[in-house]
Parts: structure tokens; C-alpha cells; sequence
């Protein structure tokens, strides 16, 4: 008896912070998406592939959904909005601890739209007493949006396992859309850029992290050494002078961090220049924020 072969696409969405990135890595078992405390961490739509033997999971990891205002904001819920389409089923997340938001209302808004199955996935139950956890369930059950309801800690792994198996029963059959050997379709110097920035927030004060963008300048490969550049923009001179530190100190900490990880990543040596820019209101100016996309960066560094 021939075995079924099931794939398809599945988008995590839910509002910012509640835990979607560090869920996508736990599951795929690669770092494909980078994860702070910041809100608003992820900015584009990033793919994470599970690969099992009867079936393939692309996991669609997506921006925190919230009402976004600036050129930056409007461009990461058009990303999620691209995420949702010809998508084969949807995960929705929220935070456990807090029970459900506006900003969850907000998610379950988007969520209403869409007409396949659609999981619940109560994160962070390992921070929550038990007993806590039935009355959510009975309040997220009156939504009447949801297929299945799954406690899961993202962080630990708890419940991780059974969600994806139960995203794989409720996927067509149908043969892999990628190889079995890749977990993202990220180009490397995408992932550049995202482990720079994260280094960089985790590294900064609370005024700066939302400030921070990342674009890699080039990107030349050789046999045993690759050299990046990249420009860190931020919109103040006081944003700068906090990201570079006392005698670059706090650049050249973020820089060390960013190349050690990159070289675990990507299985060679690297070197790694980064640049501080300030770029007033760059969150409000659309070229800048095209470049944001690592499609647009694809183009502008002609496929280098």
C-alpha cells in the first residue's frame, strides 16, 4: 500500500510578542526567524520547512498583527495579509498568561476571513498555573473560529510535537514544494541582516530597538572566508551614539556576537563590517522600508 504524502502551507499569525517566532524554530529545529523581548521583532513574512517522511509543513512565521500606522507598520501587515494567501490552514497564537487582548481580538478579526482550518495555540502554559487554563479555553471556544484549541510552550517544547502532527493530518496530499534538505527560503544574506539586528536590539536600550534596520550593503562569497557589509540605520544622533558605545565598545560587542553565530550558521569564516547611519523617520519613508524586504534586497544588490 502506497503511503499518502500530505504538504502545504501554514501561517502563524497572532499579535506582536506572543511567542510565533521562537514556535516556528522549535518546530522546523533551525533558527530561521530571530527572536527578542521587543515587540514587533519580526518585520517580513519568513518560511520555516519541516520535512518528515510522509509529509512537508512550510511553516509561515509573519509580523505581530497590530494596527499599523507608519510606512514600517503598513508594510508588515501587508506582509501578513501576503502571508494569508493560498495558505492551506492557519495557526492563531496568543499568550496564555494574559488571557485574551484586544490585540487577540484584532487577530481573530483577520482570522474570520479565512475559511479553512484554523488552531488555537495557547502558549507560555508553562508559566501558568492549570487551573487557569480551562476557563481560557471556555472563553476562546465561544469565538466558534477555531478547529482545535492546543496548549503548547513554544519555549520548552511542550505540545509542539502533537501541533505540528495534527497541522500535517489537516494538510492536503501532495507532493513537496522544496527540497528535503531546506528548512528556509531565506537567501543567507537575508539571515545576515536579521542576526545583526537581533544582536543589535538585544544589546540596546528600550529607546532604540524599533528604530533599528539593517541592510546588508554586500555580500561576497569566496571558498573559506565570507565578507559582509551592512548599515545599521537609526533615525537620532543619540540612537548612534548609544548603538556604537563608549570607544565602540557596544558596535564592536554586537559585530562579535553577529559573526560568531553567522559562522556557526553558514559553516565558514566571516568578516563582518558594520556601519551606524542615521536616517531621520526612516520608519515613515517608504524607500527606505522597501529596502527592508529581503525580495527588494535581492534586486538592489543584483543577485550578488
Amino acid at each position: 500500500m502506497t503511503q499518502t504524502f500530505h504538504s502545504g502551507f501554514v501561517a502563524i499569525v497572532g499579535r506582536p510578542n506572543v511567542g510565533k517566532s521562537t514556535f516556528v524554530n522549535q518546530v522546523v529545529g533551525h533558527k530561521v526567524a530571530i527572536v527578542t523581548a521587543r515587540p514587533q521583532t519580526t518585520r517580513n513574512r519568513i518560511l520555516g520547512i519541516v520535512n518528515r517522511p510522509d509529509a512537508q509543513a512550510i511553516l509561515i512565521d509573519t509580523p505581530g498583527i497590530h494596527r499599523g500606522g507608519s510606512a514600517l507598520g503598513r508594510l508588515m501587515m501587508g506582509e501578513v495579509s501576503q502571508a494569508l494567501e493560498g495558505i492551506d490552514l492557519m495557526g492563531v497564537m496568543i499568550d496564555a498568561r494574559e488571557g485574551v487582548t484586544s490585540g487577540d481580538r484584532l487577530a481573530f478579526d483577520r482570522v474570520r476571513q479565512f475559511r479553512g482550518p484554523v488552531f488555537l495555540l495557547l502558549n507560555k502554559i508553562d508559566r501558568i498555573a492549570k487551573a487557569s487554563l480551562l476557563p481560557l479555553l471556555a472563553t476562546c471556544e465561544k469565538e466558534g473560529l477555531f478547529t482545535e484549541m492546543i496548549p503548547i510552550s513554544a519555549l520548552s517544547g511542550d505540545g509542539v510535537e502533537i501541533t505540528l502532527q495534527r497541522f500535517i493530518d489537516h494538510l492536503p496530499e501532495g507532493q513537496p514544494y522544496f527540497a528535503e534538505d531546506q528548512f528556509t527560503d531565506q537567501p543567507e544574506r537575508f539571515l545576515a541582516s536579521e542576526i545583526v539586528r537581533e544582536k543589535a536590539m538585544t544589546a540596546t536600550r528600550q529607546e532604540v530597538p524599533q528604530a533599528l534596520a539593517v541592510i546588508v550593503e554586500s555580500f561576497e562569497e569566496g571558498e573559506k572566508l565570507i565578507r559582509i557589509s551592512a548599515n545599521i540605520h537609526v533615525e537620532r544622533e543619540g540612537q548612534k551614539g548609544i548603538l556604537i558605545g563608549h570607544a565602540g565598545e557596544r558596535l564592536k560587542e554586537i559585530g562579535t556576537a553577529a559573526r560568531k553565530e553567522l559562522e556557526e550558521l553558514l559553516g565558514v569564516k566571516v568578516f563582518l563590517e558594520l556601519r551606524v547611519k542615521v536616517a531621520p523617520d526612516w520608519r515613515e519613508d517608504p524607500r527606505v522600508v522597501r529596502q527592508l524586504d529581503w525580495r527588494n534586497q535581492l534586486e538592489r544588490l543584483g543577485g550578488q
